[in-house]
Parts: C-alpha cells; structure tokens; sequence
C-alpha cells in the first residue's frame, strides 16, 4: 500500500543545507495502523507529508496504491489524494464561514465528478456516525474543540479514502476528548478496511497501532515491523475492497 524508498528531505535554512530526513525506507502493508513516533524536530510531521505527497522528497521515491508519487506533477498528486487520501490535522484546518456539514462536503467538491456525486450522501451520516448528527448547520465558533476534530474526523472519511493520515490527532484536546477522538477513528477506520499512519508524540495512543515506527535525527531508529509484507504488494494493480464501506456513509 505505501512504499518509501531511501527518502531523504533537505531545506535551505541561511543559505546552507539543513538536511531533514535522511535515507528513510518504509512498507507499510494494506489495512495497517502505524504510529510514527519521535522528538521533535526528529523529522517525523515531515516524512508524513512525504507520504502523503504534500511535499516532494530531495532523494528517494514514494508509492502509494502502486503509484509513484514523484513521476506526478502537483496537480496530477492533488488529484491523486482527493481520490484516494484523507487527512486528519492538530489544528483542524475547518473553513470557519462553512457549516459542519459544509465542511465535511469539501473532499468531494475537490473529487469532482460521478464518484463524488454519488458519495454525497455520505456526509450527514459521517456526522452522526461521530455524535454530531444535531450539529451539521453550526460552524466552527460554535462547536468545542473536540467537535470540531470529529467534523475533522468525518471529512477525512468523505472521499472514502484508502490510506488515511493523522498529524498529532489529539495534540490540541484533553486526554478524555482525545479518547473519544481516537475510537472513533479506530473504528471508522477499520469499517473502511483503510491504512491508518499517524503521527503522535502520546505513547498511549502509539501503543494502540499494529506497528510503532520511531524517528531520531531524520532516521529511523527503531521499527516494531509489525504489519509489514513484501514489497511486491505494492507495485501490484490496485485491488477493490474486498468488504463494503457503504457503511460509513448508511448509518
């Protein structure tokens, strides 16, 4: 499902080279949750955008679903990700002059064409599959902070994605709101048979994922493997899912 391969990620900082993540190489199986775990300035917020192709990598390549990400172009990766990726951020990243329902439509309104028209649907029942089926016309000033990570939550569901990225999920909400936040995530995510990468400095939440993948200094440094299969399952045709999802989208 996601194949890395001798990632490497260098800034300019002063004129000067400031190498960020050095010969990364990951395979990350279908239908895996892994936790990348690591201090800060480890390089780790920086390899997921790599994964996601938010950002090109200075050497290596990235794979997902047996595409190459670096053979695209920005628009043709955008595209990509609005078919068949979903993002969940610390800091929400809502459209404050969009409702909630609003909010969780904008995957599609990116989609574009016949799939997202006939994934309209799915929204308002994303909404109240995360306890917020009464909230879909309040925007974001007037939803808590853990609303609005569940509105979050349910647009990165909208597109009804195949891999799944989280960046400090519960980084800017209570333990017992962040705990809320990640059940729901857990199970959404394995109604949908979707690849879950997180992102997390919580060691709790780190110990709920199939694999832990630790970072330091731009390197990997430690590697639970868990969830890991051949690298051939990459590079292989992308297979339908093998259970429905319409679930998601029904309840």
């Amino acid at each position: 499902m996601i194949l890395a391969e001798g990632l490497g990620k260098t800034y300019v900082s002063g004129g000067r080279p400031l190498p960020v993540l050095k010969d990364v190489s990951l395979h990350i199986a279908p239908e895996a949750f892994v936790a990348i775990l690591g201090p800060s300035g480890s390089g780790k917020t920086t390899l997921l955008g790599l994964l996601a192709g938010l950002d090109e990598p200075s050497s290596g390549r990235v794979c997902l679903d047996g595409v190459d990400l670096t053979t695209l172009t920005e628009d043709q990766r955008a595209g990509f990700r609005a078919r068949n990726v979903g993002f969940v951020f610390q800091t929400f990243h809502l459209l404050p002059t969009l409702t909630a329902l609003e909010n969780v439509l904008v995957p599609l309104e990116l989609m574009g064409g016949q799939q997202a028209r006939d994934l309209r649907d799915g929204p308002r029942g994303l909404l109240e599959r995360v306890g917020l089926g009464d909230r879909v016309d309040h925007y974001p000033t007037q939803l808590s902070g853990g609303e609005q990570q569940r509105v979050a939550l349910a647009r990165a569901f909208a597109n009804r994605p195949r891999i799944l990225f989280a960046d400090e999920p519960t980084g800017n909400l209570d333990q017992e709101t962040g705990g809320v936040v990640i059940e729901l995530m857990e199970t959404l995510n394995r109604e949908a048979r979707t690849t879950l990468v997180l992102v997390t400095h919580d060691l709790t939440l780190a110990a709920r994922a199939h694999r832990i993948v630790r970072l330091a200094g731009g390197r990997v440094v430690e590697d639970t493997g868990v969830g890991a299969g051949p690298t051939a399952e990459i590079a292989g045709p992308r297979a339908e899912p093998a259970g429905p999802q319409a679930e998601l989208g029904e309840a």
